[in-house]
């Protein structure tokens, strides 16, 4: 019997014109009104997350790939990089004049380049962009003419008196092995070709989900997920009923219990008709 069912944002619960589709919306209520909890696992941050869902009346927030988990009332699980850790990254982005963000509780700071790259439009956008795409190229391109490649740049922000809970860098899928070198006490999150989110080691969204059904007193096997990309894999894999959008990668798509129609196809409310969950 599922009793909590999580879903991932971009590509997921919203349609590719960043909106959440009236299908979702009623099927997420009627599922709420049979007492399944329903809420979000997602790399977003809770300002981002926030801003998307505030039309739902969801129970629980799983964010920044699981490293930090609560509900209106109360945060459940918190896992910030250690300061070590967190100067280690620091320190690679300004030796490499790498674009970055830092995600803290309630706000992201860093690049402006990356801010802009995190609007809703341009994340909307970029899932249009194909696998060939030079990125090679425009990361070279960002690091040369960047408009602040000032030393030390990400040393001094205000959000490092906060705790933070995942970085995110323009990084494409080629560098993988060499970031995994790099950063040996963190672990890299993809949920697309151009972008690394890195949190601390062990980090996950399924890590998230488990720390939230634990304080609701709920097996991994009564929970439910939706995803589309890569850094939903983990989670499809390790509850009870894993679903990948039919607009998915292939791999998620391999990694699924089901696959449902598109994100622009009422494929959440295909999927818990299907299994009967409203």
């Amino acid at each position: 019997m599922i009793k909590a069912i999580f879903f991932d944002i971009d590509g997921t619960l919203i349609s590719t014109n960043g909106k959440i589709l009236a299908s979702t919306k009623r099927a997420i209520a009627q599922a709420q009104k049979k007492g399944i909890l329903c809420g979000i696992s997602t790399g977003r941050g809770p300002e981002s997350v926030e801003r998307i869902v505030r039309d739902l009346n969801l129970d629980m927030f799983v964010t920044y790939n699981g490293q930090l988990v609560y509900t209106k009332e109360q945060t459940i699980y918190a896992r910030p990089f250690e300061k070590a850790v967190l100067n280690e990254i620091i320190l690679y982005a300004n030796k490499n004049s790498r674009q970055m963000m830092l995600g803290g509780r309630h706000h992201m700071e860093g690049s402006l380049t990356m801010r802009i790259g995190q609007s809703g439009f341009v994340r909307r956008m970029i899932r249009f962009v194909p696998r060939w795409f030079p990125i090679r190229g425009m990361k070279l391109a960002l690091q040369r003419y960047s408009p602040n490649r000032r030393s030390n740049r990400y040393s001094n922000l205000a959000i490092l008196s906060e705790p933070i809970y995942q970085c995110v860098m323009l990084s494409g899928e080629y560098e993988a092995e060499k970031f995994q070198q790099a950063f040996p006490h963190c672990d890299l999150q993809r949920s697309n070709p151009y972008t690394v989110d890195i949190v601390p080691k062990g980090g996950s969204k399924l890590r998230g989900i488990q720390f939230f059904l634990a304080h609701k007193g709920i097996d991994l096997s009564e929970a439910m997920v939706f995803g589309d990309h890569w850094n939903d894999i983990e989670m499809i894999k390790g509850v009870g009923i894993g679903v990948s959008m039919g607009n998915g990668m292939e791999e998620t798509k391999q990694a699924a219990d089901f696959v449902t129609a598109s994100n622009n196809e009422d494929g959440i409310e295909k999927a818990l008709r299907h299994f009967q969950l409203i």
